[in-house]
């Protein structure tokens, strides 16, 4: 195959280039299952413990964009090609113009901004081709990181669901944060 020239592709910044889920990927997502305290702050519970054959049926479930799963899920690499997480489009209500997103990095690569520039993309692509309105996700009480990237993407908190979630034996709030087209697109200078 010719070598590929992403100077000009959209699904990708200075930092990140989105990609399908493929087969080999299930490495990846079974690696991530181990890492319980980063899948209590994504799912909000302890999963059970994983398995080869669930790592390679979710990613057979998801991979090459397949419709009818309710979410457009990538991979997100860095530039050099690596794996360093995934990132997904999900709960879209095209009547009423809303969305989320879910993305896990994985722990190898935090802190490096991955996370940001793929939500970056996705939030873009969201508004911009979509045209979808509004963002709209929550963190777990305490999950100091994606609160502080949410607020750097211009996300504002729009409140507090006290003790909703029960996990490693306490209630903990979840804190709801939002984003509107408008606003993403001043505070990027799009």
């Amino acid at each position: 195959m010719r070598q590929i020239n992403y100077e000009n592709f959209y699904w990708q910044n200075e930092l990140v280039r989105l990609r399908s889920i493929q087969e080999s990927d299930w490495e990846g997502h079974y690696y991530n299952r181990f890492d319980t305290p980063a899948r209590r702050l994504l799912n909000y519970e302890v999963e059970l413990p994983p398995t080869v054959n669930e790592a390679k049926d979710f990613v057979e479930k998801y991979n090459n964009f397949v419709s009818g799963t309710g979410r457009l899920m990538f991979t997100i690499e860095n530039l050099d090609g690596e794996n360093v997480g995934g990132i997904n489009l999900n709960s879209i209500d095209e009547k009423n113009g809303t969305f989320s997103i879910g993305m896990q990095i994985d722990r190898d690569h935090r802190g490096k901004g991955y996370g940001t520039a793929a939500m970056r993309i996705v939030l873009r692509y969201a508004f911009l081709e979509r045209r979808l309105n509004k963002y709209y996700g929550s963190v777990l009480e305490g999950n100091i990181a994606s609160a502080t990237m949410l607020n750097k993407l211009g996300c504002v908190e729009e409140g507090r669901r006290r003790q909703m979630v029960y996990t490693d034996g306490k209630y903990y709030d979840e804190i709801l944060f939002g984003l509107l087209k408008e606003e993403f697109v001043k505070n990027n200078s799009i």
